[in-house]
């Protein structure tokens, strides 16, 4: 079965490829993915304490410094390629310094009468004819006869960015996916250097889709939200790979900008302190952090989803079987939701799509796998929640969805909770 998740460099990038991919030529022409390593060959992060000088630090390894992270009061420092693990040993033993890590890459984890919700099927790229399953197993339909959305409510997909169009290409597309952008202009921000936030891999957009895609509109799926407010925060890039730094930046901005809520399909096997300080923040600023748990199908822990401030979700099949992919453990990983052949919005055609390209998913719509289709479906239910106005805190919000989860019978090892239900959290 072919799956897509956002995982960190340890894991592998979850998608199988197609031997031939069916459609027709890209925009333009890119490299596929190489190796880059494990983290950027050249910077390192570190947390000063007050009364050090970042610039006299960074001077002594023969480097400057290239950045700071606000309002996480960790520095970026250039230094000479190849010295990062030196420079690091060395920082972490002096008391001017709080921490030091390497900036490590990330890589991706009322019945609407939308057609392919649950009336007509959509044949996907692996010839196969679903529908969107994953609304009538989380009880969707009874909970949107309570509240189906309000355009107030702010959801941050931190992600390979969301197809708004990219009007500075040189043949512009003034478009954008129309099952998103027919009813809402998502809110934009890229984190990549020299790139709009508009998506140009596509698993960005198909998270958006599942949170909020144009639903009731008589065209394609139905989103969580009938109404909400996207914000496309683009931090990995056209092969799905970001930097710490970039992510962390992408998590604080999405906060000051008012995200209610902050979707991360993505991870690391290896603790961050930048990330974890980053996650911290946006949530002592009020938002629900709902994070991937990862596509290792063991018990391994991986972050941010392993951070208490996040709501680490594993994904279930149409059975409401644990996915074989999904990583799982009671200690660490909190509610499960749908995230086996999720069916939402993927680029369309006008511009060059990553997953299409290389792996021979279809513009407009195709079904994907992993974590990072079971999160939106959580992070959906936390954007219903702040809508319906029963809670006036993140606290609330989560206790809402995990106290009111389906337990599933022989997988109390696998979670603490259950699989989310819709309309058990917001009767």
């Amino acid at each position: 079965m072919r799956r897509i998740g956002l995982v960190l460099l340890v894991f592998m990038f979850l998608v199988l490829p197609l031997s031939a991919p069916g459609i027709g030529a890209p925009a333009r022409t890119r490299t596929p993915p190489g190796d880059r390593g494990r983290f950027v060959h050249d910077e390192v992060l570190v947390a000063f304490r007050p009364a050090a000088n970042p610039a006299v630090f960074a001077r002594a390894f023969g480097g400057r410094v290239h950045a700071e992270l606000q309002g996480l009061g960790v520095h970026v420092l250039k230094v000479p390629s190849g010295a990062v693990e030196n420079v690091i040993a060395a920082l972490s033993h002096n008391p001017q310094v709080e921490f030091a890590e390497p900036n490590i890459y990330l890589h991706l984890y009322l019945d609407p009468n939308d057609p392919f919700d649950n009336t007509d099927c959509y044949w996907t790229s692996a010839n196969q004819c679903i529908t969107q399953w994953a609304w009538a197993k989380v009880n969707a339909y009874a909970a949107w006869d309570v509240t189906a959305g309000n355009a107030a409510v702010r959801v941050a997909v931190v992600d390979t960015g969301i197809d708004v169009g990219d009007l500075n290409y040189s043949t512009p597309d003034y478009t954008g996916h129309a099952d998103i952008v027919g009813c809402q202009t998502p809110i934009i921000k890229s984190f990549i250097s020299g790139e709009s936030g508009n998506d140009d891999h596509g698993h960005g957009t198909h998270v958006a889709g599942t949170i909020g895609a144009c639903t009731n509109n008589g065209i394609g799926v139905a989103g969580a939200n009938w109404a909400v407010q996207l914000m496309g925060v683009k931090v990995l890039d056209w092969s799905g790979s970001g930097t710490l730094s970039g992510v962390a930046q992408g998590i604080r901005w999405a906060a000051d900008n008012g995200a209610n809520v902050v979707n991360l399909s993505l991870g690391t096997s290896s603790p961050a302190k930048t990330l974890e300080r980053a996650v911290k923040y946006a949530w002592n600023k009020g938002a629900v952090l709902v994070c991937a748990a990862g596509n290792s199908g063991g018990t391994q822990f991986t972050y941010p989803a392993a951070y208490v401030n996040c709501i680490a979700v594993a994904a279930t099949d149409e059975n409401d079987a644990r996915a074989a992919f999904s990583s799982y453990g009671a200690s660490w990983v909190d509610v499960a939701a749908p995230g086996v052949n999720i069916l939402s919005t993927i680029q369309d055609d006008w511009f060059w799509c990553f997953l299409c390209y290389w792996y021979g998913y279809l513009p407009e719509y195709d079904a994907l796998s992993g974590t990072s289709m079971s999160a939106p479906h959580v992070a959906g239910l936390a954007a219903l929640i702040w809508a319906k106005g029963s809670c006036t805190t993140n606290t609330c919000v989560r206790q809402q969805i995990e106290q009111t989860a389906d337990p599933i019978p022989g997988t109390g090892n696998f979670w603490r909770y259950g699989r989310v239900n819709y309309y058990n959290a917001l009767k």
